[in-house]
Formats: structure tokens, C-alpha cells, sequence
């Protein structure tokens, strides 16, 4: 499905203002297709969705677990630290004005953060979103190295001598954890290959 048909398809539960719909929409195409934009992109909405969809009789709430996809990178600075608190309050704020209760724009707001630090939730709907937004990781080597080469693009701005030992420190970080993957889907069926392509990176860096 075209990522424009589902936002517009998961907005109209929320709203019938058509024209509102298609402003919010235009605004995600223009954030998610900066020049900056080499891998947090539309692509990388696309590719989420599409794993999502493998596990979407597991996910309890589908439609509000879509607004945080759409919304979880729509800022995004390489220099900022604070990209996931700026999308989610910026998903509020828009999605305030759609018929969402204060509980529904809550767990947006929970769903965006969740990608900051990809920790295991009690909550099994963030386990699945932020495991789709991890599933590059797990791809077949040429694609990741061109994920790691996109990433180094967007991260131009420093010089090899500080991108290297930070990207290298947010690699290990990801070992660290028992496990990559929070989910027994994704556990399955990216974890090994994953940890390969980090220990492969490593080793490059």
C-alpha cells in the first residue's frame, strides 16, 4: 500500500477534514525528503510498514502504531539529541487536532520516544515497532553496507576522527543487549545476521 493511501486511510478514523489530511501529509513528504535525508527517509517508512504488516495480527493497536511511524523520525538533526522528544511532541500537536483521546496521544508520544533507546517495553506494541525500525540492521550485508554508508552521509557534517568512535560506541551498545531484537518474530529472523553486520562494521570503522 502507498505510504500516502495509508496515512490518508488511518487519518480519515480520525478526521473528516480532508483538506487538514493533506496538509499534515505534505508536511511528512517534506521533512522525510530533505537532501540531508540518505536513510531516515520515506524509504524507511516503507520498509517499516512493510515488516509491520508480517506481524500485524500481533499488534494491538495498529492505526495509532502508524501515526508513530509516520511521525518517529519527522525531525531529524544528526547534530540534535533530542530528534525523537521534538517528533513526538510535534506528533502531538498535529494529531491534537484530529479526534484521538489524551490516552491515544500518549501512547504516540510513548511509540516515538520508545526509538530513542530501543528497550524492551512491557508494552508489546512498542517490542514490534521498535524492532521494525531496527530491522535494517539484520538486512543482507550489501544492503546494510548501504545503510552505513547512508548513515555516514547524513552524519557528513563531523570529520571521521569524532563519527567513528561515536558510531562505533552506539554499535556496541547494541550488542550489549541480551538481545538486538525484542520480539520472538523479529528475534528469529534478523538477530544473527544482525549481530554480524555490527561486529562486521565494527571492524571496519
Amino acid at each position: 500500500m502507498l505510504l500516502k493511501t495509508l496515512f490518508f486511510e488511518n487519518s480519515s478514523l480520525y478526521s473528516s477534514d480532508l483538506q487538514l489530511i493533506e496538509k499534515f501529509w505534505d508536511e511528512i513528504v517534506r521533512q522525510y525528503s530533505k537532501k540531508s535525508r540518505h536513510y531516515h527517509n520515506l524509504e524507511h517508512l516503507e520498509n517499516m510498514f512493510n515488516e509491520l504488516e508480517m506481524v500485524k495480527n500481533q499488534i494491538v493497536a495498529f492505526d495509532l502504531m502508524a501515526f508513530s511511524v509516520f511521525y518517529h523520525d519527522i525531525i531529524y538533526k544528526a547534530s540534535s539529541k533530542v530528534n525523537e522528544e521534538k517528533s513526538a511532541e510535534l506528533a502531538v500537536s498535529k494529531l491534537n487536532s484530529f479526534h484521538l483521546s489524551k490516552e491515544q496521544l500518549a501512547i504516540i508520544e510513548q511509540q516515538i520516544l520508545a526509538t530513542k533507546k530501543h528497550q524492551k517495553s512491557g508494552d508489546n506494541d512498542v517490542n514490534l515497532l521498535i524492532d521494525a525500525d531496527l530491522s535494517i540492521l539484520g538486512a543482507e550485508r550489501n544492503i546494510y553496507k548501504r545503510y552505513t554508508e547512508n548513515i555516514r552521509k547524513e552524519y557528513s557534517v563531523y570529520p571521521d576522527l569524532l563519527y567513528k568512535p561515536g558510531r562505533k560506541k552506539a554499535l556496541m551498545h547494541f550488542l550489549e543487549f541480551e538481545s538486538i531484537f525484542k520480539t520472538e518474530h523479529f528475534r528469529n529472523k534478523y538477530e544473527n545476521q544482525a549481530r554480524e553486520n555490527i561486529e562486521w562494521e565494527i571492524g571496519i570503522l
